[in-house]
């Protein structure tokens, strides 16, 4: 029971962190956070992809599958969450905000503060946050092994019918890497670490800054191929 009190306990302190963060900066809905990467993905939107992610025809069984039942429904747990947002930033090179304003209408427990700090993380464009791609095709093997999920939402899947994917999920996945470490690695994207690091970070009572900053990193970092740390109620 102590161990539930503790996590509900948690969770309720990032609910307020993540409120916080926007009435501390209201730009968070409207500009990068760490502005190093303006212009990364803007200038480069393709509203035909776009379109095909929130319609759900992107070819891609388990995204179309999520986003079919968000449009239907208006929830989506906090895992398929993080796909829908990866998979638009990463795959389809797209930048957060017209994406973040779709899910924003769908989500029926739309929260402000706390879903354009996730659409920014889940994007790469906070500065101090893991590159969370997270792969289509693993996702759907890891939660819907059977194919029941899809069949419910996405009847049409393995017929002639059903779209392509829009993309090559390897090569796409791959190259947005490839960008935003080139933007990691740069002086000016260095330097905005610390900043956004004291404006946004998490505190941890009690510890140096330097102790500190590891527990940010071990909170906020999940392993590569998992979903949301314990903080994403998205």
């Amino acid at each position: 029971m102590a161990y539930h009190l503790r996590g509900f306990a948690a969770r309720l302190r990032w609910h307020c962190h993540f409120m916080q963060k926007l009435e501390s900066e209201p730009d968070i809905e409207w500009r990068n956070v760490a502005r190093s990467y303006d212009g990364l993905r803007e200038d480069a939107f393709d509203r035909t992809r776009f379109q095909a992610w929130c319609s759900g025809a992107t070819g891609f069984p388990m995204v179309d599958a999520c986003m079919r039942s968000l449009n239907a429904t208006g929830w989506l747990n906090f895992r398929m969450r993080a796909m829908l947002v990866s998979f638009a930033a990463y795959h389809l090179w797209l930048h957060w905000r017209e994406p973040g304003l779709h899910l924003a209408r769908q989500f029926l427990d739309f929260e402000p503060g706390i879903h354009w700090s996730q659409m920014q993380m889940q994007s790469g464009t906070t500065g101090i946050n893991t590159f969370r791609i997270y792969s289509p095709s693993r996702q759907q093997a890891d939660h819907d092994p059977r194919g029941e999920f899809i069949r419910r939402w996405v009847p049409e899947y393995g017929t002639s019918a059903y779209p392509s994917p829009i993309v090559d999920e390897r090569a796409a996945a791959l190259d947005a890497k490839a960008r935003l470490y080139a933007i990691r690695r740069t002086s000016g994207a260095r330097a905005e670490v610390a900043v956004v690091q004291q404006r946004h970070g998490s505190r941890k009572s009690g510890l140096p800054q330097s102790k500190r900053r590891k527990a940010v990193s071990k909170d906020r970092q999940p392993k590569q191929g998992s979903l949301f740390g314990d903080e994403g109620a998205f």
